[in-house]
């Protein structure tokens, strides 16, 4: 007898989990000579060059999130570039003296390895661009891919004609649709087996990201949360690619982008335009990463049963009071998105504000209309463990930040039974469990790395889990998605109060279940995240995004 989809996902968690006397199963070193490339090109293409940004959108700290005060851009390609620039596009290189040179992006990625892509359905538009063979000339509407190396979109699939009438019927309204997908050897090459946990909340970032930039540009991004893992896969062409071997690209998500504010969007796409894009002659072949690779079954078993069917059109409702507006950062939005950093070293002494604290908790909780959240990806299913360390006006110890309200009483029966529960702050979302120094705690269990207890304050994620996935196993991706999202948030948050995030993918998944009173997996922690005083490496020189373009495009 076959095991269940949901006992293969429990499968694959647990085998991954790191322990203090072994860790989940990777080659163990770096094989430089195997290293993926960071960017995919389909070669075969005639590119179609986006205009990079003279001047950023305006708007501020609190504009990421709100929209009424956001000019809204038009659907051409300098809007496109715009909103493809401040979402997935690169923001430096870093490089050593006489030594190697690497990219940084806008959305951030474990190990900065981006497993995940974008391609985009877009319809015929201005080309408003001069890298266009003739300035003002329209682009044909097209399935691309978007390489964030070149800044420049990869026609891959010509559109038929009544396509832009037909998406207007359905959604009745302007728009495009952007689909994320991962390449799980990116990541498996450093992080062997757990590389598909990275994938996944490396996806969230980058959902986040785009609701960021969409929202400063009047846009929202929506979740089509009905359809297939196939039918994001025949709109993006994918059974009709012949994959490198080991580098397939997976889709995650299939979003609609549409002007804001809208009324309801439709969370699906009509069976006979989803037939339409399996008559479409896809061209571009994918380049190869690595010259070698190694195999790891147990992700490509898993990912072969995480695919999600088609479910009901539903639409998500958030409870949760206004958005907390002090303190606020002086900085402007892009500003904050632009110079976002993963801290790879914390001072030990810098504390921030009780105030600081919980605004920026305050930005993780889903709100209606209000960015990131309001892609409606799901109902929230986690929550924030957080050991406080320095944080003025708060004493120091192990707090809980509850992001659904419905999971309390379970949560308190889940939990250690000698856990407080005081309300903290005068929040309704902010409990302290135990009093106390956890530095040393923190930094144990997030893989013996000094930065969980070094910071401010760190935390792990933990996510409603086991009748999640007894129900609905393929739901296990969203879990890691919703992680990325609060991390995305946590990292533009700790800029806005003149710190840095940095987020952790390695720690002792079972050693935090035991400082929880966690007795089996109705809970899991899914992804750590440390917040203080960064100590900037030296050594590094910083170099402009992109200064290897030729100089008419910068």
């Amino acid at each position: 007898m076959e095991p269940s989809p949901a006992w293969q996902v429990f499968r694959y968690h647990e085998e991954t989990k790191h322990h203090f006397h072994r860790y989940a199963r990777s080659l163990g070193y770096l094989d430089w000579e195997t290293q993926p490339n960071p960017f995919r090109t389909y070669e075969g293409t005639t590119p179609v060059l986006l205009p990079l940004l003279k001047k950023d959108p305006e708007g501020g700290h609190l504009d990421l999130y709100e929209r009424p005060h956001n000019a809204f851009w038009d659907f051409t390609l300098t809007g496109i570039g715009a909103f493809l620039e401040l979402s997935l596009g690169l923001s430096a290189w870093k490089s050593i003296p006489a030594g190697n040179r690497w990219a940084l992006r806008m959305n951030p990625s474990s190990g900065n390895l981006h497993p995940t892509e974008a391609h985009l359905v877009l319809p015929a538009m201005e080309g408003a661009s001069r890298f266009q063979a003739v300035a003002g000339t329209r682009v044909e509407g097209s399935v691309y891919h978007y390489n964030a190396y070149s800044h420049a979109l990869e026609p891959r699939a010509l559109l038929p004609p009544d396509y832009a009438q037909r998406m207007r019927s359905h959604f009745q309204s302007p728009g495009f649709l952007i689909g994320l997908t991962h390449i799980a050897w990116r990541e498996a090459w450093k992080y062997g087996e757990r590389a598909l946990r990275y994938c996944h909340h490396d996806a969230g970032h980058a959902l986040a990201a785009l609701s960021f930039a969409g929202n400063l540009l009047g846009w929202k991004v929506t979740v089509l949360s009905a359809l297939s893992t196939d039918d994001a896969a025949v709109v993006l062409g994918f059974p009709q690619i012949t994959w490198p071997s080991f580098e397939e690209e997976r889709p995650d998500l299939l979003c609609f982008v549409s002007p804001a504010p809208q009324k309801a969007i439709p969370r699906a796409l009509p069976s006979d335009l989803l037939q339409a894009f399996t008559h479409l002659r896809f061209q571009g072949a994918p380049n190869a990463l690595s010259k070698d690779h190694v195999e790891w079954p147990l992700i490509q078993e898993t990912e072969q049963i995480l695919d999600k069917p088609r479910t009901p059109e539903t639409s998500v409702r958030f409870e949760a009071p206004s958005l907390v507006r002090e303190p606020v950062s002086a900085l402007p939005a892009a500003r904050l998105i632009r110079q976002r950093r993963s801290a790879v070293d914390y001072d030990g002494v810098t504390s921030i504000t009780q105030a600081q604290f919980l605004a920026m908790l305050d930005k993780t909780l889903p709100r209606n209309g209000v960015a990131p959240f309001d892609v409606e990806l799901d109902e929230p299913l986690v929550h924030l463990a957080l050991f406080v360390h320095r944080v003025t006006g708060l004493e120091s110890g192990l707090y809980f930040w509850l992001r659904n309200a419905a999971h309390l009483m379970d949560l308190k029966r889940s939990l250690h039974r000698d856990f407080v529960w005081e309300v903290a702050a005068g929040t309704r979302s902010l409990y302290l469990l135990h009093r106390g120094d956890f530095r040393a705690e923190a930094a144990k269990i997030s893989c013996g790395q000094s930065i969980a207890g070094d910071s401010a304050f760190s935390l792990g994620m933990l996510a409603h889990f086991r009748p999640v996935i007894e129900r609905t196993p393929w739901r296990y991706p969203a879990l890691f998605w919703e992680t990325g999202m609060i991390g995305q948030v946590l990292y533009l948050e700790a800029e806005a109060c003149g710190v840095r995030a940095t987020g952790i993918g390695c720690f002792f998944d079972d050693a935090v279940h035991d400082i929880l009173g966690l007795r089996n997996n109705a809970y899991q922690s899914l992804y750590h995240f440390t917040v203080g005083g960064p100590v900037e490496d030296l050594r590094l020189e910083t170099h402009p995004p992109y200064d290897h373009l030729p100089a008419d495009r910068r």
